[in-house]
């Protein structure tokens, strides 16, 4: 079921048309859809509970869509959240989120992040290497008394499985910067017990985003739930199975699992290792843009139809710092018409006003119609990966956000403002 649909010719989103949004909020401007993303992050969670309830616990990645809106949304239906950074942390705090439903991923942890996740009392720490492990202890003994316990360990291990996706995002491979080396991981974790201010508390793995195949995930947790087996042996007491996010949604002519086939996929590489050493784990997902992905579209104006000797242009005020993910991945967003109009399919570029050749939304690409200058349209599959990698790049003001519930909307994000744009700016006495 979708929450946006044609009426009488005119794109809605839920209940509200496009084209009203465009009108009170301006453009470009991205809009995300309330319901949908209640039943995206419902049909997910409940997908790992058939053939019987599981203990899990489904950690939204919070950097494919870290509006505070969208991420109150997720945590009222029960979301934990994944962070990897402090300012990922701060903004699941600000919206209530339980600190013990907070992970924090990603290579490069700061000595003040750590500090920061510590004092909020985490779930646990994705580390992702040794000097990362040396870090939190340092961090953890400094903190001493302050700590009511140990510091939260889970080891993240690189499984050496290919994706089967674009190499940018790709993190499962030995030549990835992420994890460790599954060779290594019984030596890692013996250091880790050994160090007085770590609690090691479980097993993770993270392969890469917008998969669209059930294999690579079960390869992963073949290896992964392999090495646990090996871990609780060694004596290793571990409470969560972390098995990281990744499954991706339909942009052009991808058949992504659905949810129910992905917790179909898992619970069958589960069975082949599970015993009763195991049976008490709780399961760790991750899931980012299969959640919020669909559930976000950009609306953009028509500036200028422009031709040249062997191509159209369609010049609109969206730009790669908006949505960078066609220039950057070389991605599909689908363009619709807001409001539909007679007339032929009409090939174009799609692009916007960066002083970039690489500033496209879309190339060679089949509009539904020939738009006229002024003309709405809509941008869809941009809820994940779009406001949050955009940038001021040209000193562009960056967008603002929208959310629909039902028939009503509200800005979420206001549009920056020009002030903005300079806003922590000096010009030092010795300047000019």
């Amino acid at each position: 079921m979708h929450h946006f649909q044609y009426r009488e010719g005119e794109l809605y989103w839920e209940d509200v048309p496009l084209a009203r949004i465009a009108e009170e909020v301006g453009t470009p401007a991205y809009v995300y859809s309330y319901a949908t993303l209640e039943r995206h992050f419902r049909v997910f969670d409940s997908a790992l509970n058939e053939g019987g309830p599981r203990k899990h616990l489904v950690c939204y990645s919070v950097k494919a869509n870290s509006n505070l809106a969208v991420l109150r949304a997720l945590v009222s239906f029960g979301a934990g959240v994944d962070t990897v950074s402090r300012g990922e942390i701060f903004r699941a705090l600000k919206v209530g989120a339980d600190p013990k439903k907070i992970v924090f991923s990603g290579v490069g942890k700061r000595e003040d992040e750590i500090a920061y996740a510590l004092e909020q009392g985490i779930l646990a720490f994705n580390v992702e290497s040794h000097g990362e492990l040396e870090a939190i202890e340092r961090v953890a003994a400094r903190l001493g008394p302050k700590l009511k316990t140990k510091a939260p360990v889970s080891l993240r291990v690189n499984p050496d499985v290919d994706a089967e996706t674009h190499p940018y995002i790709s993190t499962g491979l030995k030549k990835n910067k992420f994890g460790i080396p599954v060779a290594w991981a019984r030596e890692e974790f013996r250091a880790a017990a050994k160090m007085p201010h770590l609690e090691v508390v479980g097993l993770d793995c993270h392969i890469g985003s917008q998969l669209t195949k059930t294999a690579p995930f079960q390869d992963a947790i073949a290896r992964l739930g392999e090495l646990a087996r090996t871990l609780v042996v060694d004596g290793h007491r571990l409470r969560y199975l972390d098995i990281g996010g990744g499954l991706g949604i339909p942009y052009n002519q991808e058949d992504p699992p659905s949810p129910a086939e992905y917790g179909e996929a898992i619970r069958a590489a589960l069975a082949a290792f599970e015993g009763p050493e195991l049976s008490g784990l709780t399961l760790i997902c991750e899931p980012g843009r299969v959640i919020v992905g669909n559930a976000g579209v950009l609306v953009t104006r028509t500036l200028y139809l422009k031709q040249s000797e062997i191509k159209n242009f369609v010049i609109v005020d969206a730009a790669m710092n908006d949505l960078i993910r066609p220039a950057f991945y070389d991605s599909y967003h689908a363009i619709w018409p807001v409001v539909k109009r007679g007339g032929p399919a009409y090939a174009a570029d799609v692009v916007g006003p960066i002083c970039e050749t690489g500033d496209f939304l879309a190339r060679d690409r089949s509009l539904a119609h020939k738009p006229e200058e002024g003309e709405l349209l809509a941008v869809l599959s941009a809820g994940a990966y779009g406001f949050t990698m955009s940038s001021n790049y040209n000193t562009r003001p960056r967008v603002a956000e929208v959310m629909v519930k039902g028939g009503e909307f509200a800005v979420v994000r206001r549009r920056e403002t020009l002030d903005d744009l300079i806003r922590g700016e000096e010009i030092p006495k010795f300047v000019g």
